[in-house]
């Protein structure tokens, strides 16, 4: 995907310039932006396929305006972060990023994680079978689904999560299988990006999240579908 578009989002000039370089020498094309409202700007008028995202930002920090895109948009996002603390990862990983790096960092294996995220593809062609249960309905080709008959507002990510369980219904699915089949074989992150995006989609289709009922959760080995198959 050499012609993507990446927004590069950080307020320090020789970070910028150097990942700018970096990413159109791999035919890729840049945009840049130093502050938080300049970045949503850009994120609207440049139409990103993907957004490098510092943290650190004057004006509005990077959850925020990760926070602000994800509204409108389902964009990668791989967010910068001058903090290790698990803290930060996972506020990152919660309000929706796709992976993140801690500075300092190689420019060489940022693009190296820019190519995987974009080579995962959200939309990646799937069987074209709609699967219907007792509370479910899911439609790949279409990419939407419904529960008791009405539609849910699932992200690409959140259906793919769904779809790859609802597949495999019946069957504990571990969290390297699930990345392996919603992420892809090469994605660099934390294997807890899986727990984190359950949780957003078990909000939208259990009736009581805290007590899921279609999504179980199976101590020390992974998830399952529990659907009633029709």
């Amino acid at each position: 995907m050499a012609s993507a578009k990446i927004l590069v989002v950080d307020d320090e000039p020789s970070i910028v310039s150097t990942l700018k370089a970096y990413l159109e020498q791999e035919g890729y094309t840049t945009d840049i932006a130093s502050n938080g409202p300049a970045a949503l700007r850009a994120a609207r008028a440049f139409t990103p396929d993907l957004i490098v995202l510092d943290v650190m930002l004057p004006g509005m920090d990077g959850f925020e305006v990760l926070q602000q895109v994800r509204r409108e948009s389902d964009v990668y996002v791989l967010m910068l972060t001058a903090k290790s603390s698990e803290t930060d990862k996972i506020v990152g990983l919660s309000v929706g990023a796709d992976d993140y790096m801690t500075k300092p960092f190689s420019p060489r294996e940022l693009v190296a994680r820019v190519k995987a995220v974009l080579r995962r593809g959200r939309n990646s062609a799937q069987p074209e079978t709609v699967l219907v249960f007792h509370r479910l309905r899911i439609d790949p080709g279409a990419r939407r689904s419904w529960k008791d008959g009405a539609p849910v507002d699932l992200t690409s990510l959140e259906f793919d999560l769904l779809y790859t369980l609802a597949r495999h219904r019946g069957r504990v699915l571990s969290r390297e299988q699930i990345i392996e089949q919603v992420w892809g074989s090469d994605y660099y992150g934390d294997e807890r990006v899986v727990d984190v995006h359950l949780g957003h989609l078990r909000k939208k289709v259990e009736d009581d999240p805290a007590y899921p009922a279609l999504i179980a959760t199976i101590r020390g080995a992974g998830y399952r579908f529990e659907d009633e198959a029709l």
